[in-house]
């Protein structure tokens, strides 16, 4: 099946959905070619999707027949638990996983536009995430849609976690993704 971003929809997590959305990003997140140290305590982190759905919007993109393919947290600004440091008029992204199985057919970016168009919706005028060098695609991704990076943002959660940052400006309604 050829997945493309017309064939899936985005839509909330729903609460029968935590469970396989937290697997399914944990599954994501270990098909990157890094030895994250404390991966252990991440993956507790990125399974616990009705934490994130309690205080954060979480998002799922599915095929028309409900298969989940994927999901998003978009974090609303600095207010939001989730935020890394998110300023005033600011939005994030955190934990995009899409399934391994799906990689390459359009989900990362939709999930990415779907939460762009909540910042704008929102008022923010500006998207910033996270990333690593260890997730090339992810980066390709970003860098493709028009994401700029900050070095400035850039920090180290824990000792041999170094995350680069990236942005996207929502300010200028003329601006959209690549």
């Amino acid at each position: 099946m050829n997945t493309t971003s017309t064939t899936f929809l985005i839509r909330p997590v729903r609460p029968d959905e935590y469970e396989a959305l937290g697997e399914l990003t944990v599954a994501a997140y270990h098909t990157i070619s890094y030895d994250m140290p404390q991966q252990h305590a991440y993956d507790i982190q990125l399974r616990d999707v009705a934490r994130r759905a309690q205080t954060s919007c979480v998002v799922v993109a599915t095929t028309a027949a409900g298969e989940l393919l994927g999901g998003v947290t978009y974090v609303s600004g600095p207010d939001d638990p989730y935020s890394e440091e998110l300023r005033d008029g600011e939005a994030g992204i955190r934990m995009l996983a899409v399934d391994p199985a799906y990689h390459g057919r359009g989900v990362g970016r939709a999930l990415t536009e779907w939460c762009l168009a909540r910042a704008r919706a929102d008022g923010r005028r500006r998207m910033v995430l996270h990333t690593g060098e260890w997730m090339p695609a992810a980066v390709r991704l970003y860098e493709r849609m028009g994401f700029v990076r900050v070095p400035e943002l850039d920090f180290v959660p824990v000792p041999g976690v170094d995350l680069i940052a990236y942005s996207f400006d929502l300010a200028d309604p003329t601006v959209t993704p690549a």
